[in-house]
């Protein structure tokens, strides 16, 4: 296995490790979830520019690398609704969530038919906006949590959170939609 790929296990791996410290209440939870969210993150920026650099780009590493990022930021987001994290965040949460099962279906279907359909710009710049939504909420929640964001700035936090998950829902529904349009032709109907 090539180191790619290991890069792309080792987003995976941190998933549930993520979800722990966000979630089990301890000194600095939030911030120690916060850098491993950064650090997975990090691994899904140099997995591919390593496998586009060292010519090791792998069918495995098409189909994977969306998948840890969608483990990866789905995650948060439902770690986000136990947290009570944004306006609407349940409603969101359920976008993204028929969003990923819609377009991982979609590769599904192709990948029976010989085609990967790797990550294209949208769906890049949809997971970039996801991270950075999930990032910048946890550490506002992780300033809230210490003491260290004055109570009146409070309500503002919220909004800021709300604003970026909404906007990555936004764009998480035009990626998805552009998915289902460009490959549909890999979905028969007949079978």
């Amino acid at each position: 296995m090539n180191t790619p790929n290991k890069l792309t296990l080792l987003r995976v791996a941190m998933v549930p490790v993520f979800l722990i410290l966000l979630l089990t209440d301890f000194p600095f939870h939030y911030l120690l979830a916060l850098l491993a969210f950064i650090f997975a993150a990090l691994t899904d920026l140099f997995d591919g520019r390593l496998a586009r650099k060292n010519d090791q780009i792998t069918d495995f590493g098409k189909f994977l690398d969306p998948l840890a990022d969608k483990m990866l930021t789905t995650a948060a987001f439902l770690g986000f609704i136990e947290l009570r994290v944004g306006y609407g965040i349940a409603y969101i949460t359920m976008i993204v969530l028929t969003r990923e099962f819609l377009v991982t279906s979609l590769r599904l279907i192709a990948s029976g038919s010989g085609k990967v359909i790797a990550a294209d710009f949208l769906g890049k710049l949809k997971t970039v906006c996801q991270m950075t939504a999930v990032i910048v909420s946890i550490f506002l929640l992780f300033l809230s949590d210490s003491g260290l964001l004055p109570l009146f700035l409070l309500p503002a936090a919220q909004i800021v959170c709300t604003v970026l998950l909404w906007i990555s829902a936004v764009l998480t529904v035009w990626s998805g939609t552009d998915y289902l349009l460009k490959y549909r032709k890999y979905i028969d109907y007949k079978k």
